[in-house]
């Protein structure tokens, strides 16, 4: 089990409450954990300096039986978890299932996310580490406890291309104080060193969790009568201006 992994290597992760900490309860299985007593990260850089340290720290761990599970999709749809391209599974089944309702003004928009969606990099055969999948948003799935942050909330964590978990951070690193990319790529170099493959494709996989997002977004309006038609809040969510800006700055602070 991972969290027992985890615990092994003294990574500082929410702990099991007890040796046997799987129930049922309604027929789902429950994890028990012990309580993690801890706040919010703060805000701005350092909070992303926080995530990339615990990022870096995590995908530098030797990789063994006990993390043999796919892991890294937002693990939302239960039927797809597992490696970050269930994402791309995830968003085009839910573009799928609004396909016929989409009409008129909205169809162009429909038809140009989808063509992301399908073309997008799901980062398939670069170095794979152990993925949390989510460590992005906090109080959710990091802590500030007396002895450091804790990453917690670890139902999508598995073994992917590492890259994936690192990409999704940096995405949502510049919408603070402008100098979170800075941040979190330096704080995560001190243990990992991406590959020349994995910097060409930073940029790339940047878009994946993204359009999983949008495509996510786009069902929703659908579904409640809408016909989006680009103009949305949302599709900022996959502004490529911002990605390519974001994906700019971390090459420049990893020296490529």
């Amino acid at each position: 089990m991972i969290l027992r992994f985890l615990e092994r290597h003294e990574y500082p992760a929410e702990r099991l409450a007890v040796t046997d900490a799987v129930s049922e309860l309604d027929g789902a299985s429950v994890l028990v954990t012990r309580f993690v007593d801890g706040g919010p990260l703060p805000d701005g850089s350092e909070k992303f300096e926080m995530m990339g340290d615990l990022l870096g720290r995590l995908h530098a761990l030797p990789l063994d039986h006990a993390v043999s599970r796919s892991g890294g999709a937002a693990g939302d749809d239960p039927s797809c978890q597992g490696r970050p391209s269930q994402d791309q599974v995830a968003a085009m089944a839910f573009l799928d299932s609004v396909d016929t309702q989409v009409t008129g003004a909205g169809r162009g928009a429909f038809e140009r996310l989808r063509e992301q969606v399908r073309s997008v990099d799901t980062g398939d055969g670069l170095p794979e580490a152990l993925l949390h999948g989510n460590l992005l948003h906090n109080p959710d799935h990091a802590l500030l406890s007396d002895e450091g942050p804790v990453a917690i909330n670890w139902e999508a964590s598995g073994r992917g291309p590492r890259l994936a978990d690192l990409a999704y951070l940096l995405w949502g690193a510049e919408w603070g104080d402008g100098q979170g990319v800075e941040a979190a790529v330096n704080a995560y170099r001190r243990h990992v060193e991406l590959t020349e493959d994995e910097v060409e494709r930073l940029e790339a996989m940047m878009h994946l969790r993204p359009l999983y997002l949008a495509a996510f977004d786009f069902r929703r309006a659908v579904t409640s009568g809408e016909q989006p038609t680009g103009g949305e809040w949302w599709w900022g969510l996959i502004d490529p201006d911002h990605i390519r800006k974001n994906a700019a700055a971390a090459r420049v602070e990893l020296g490529r």
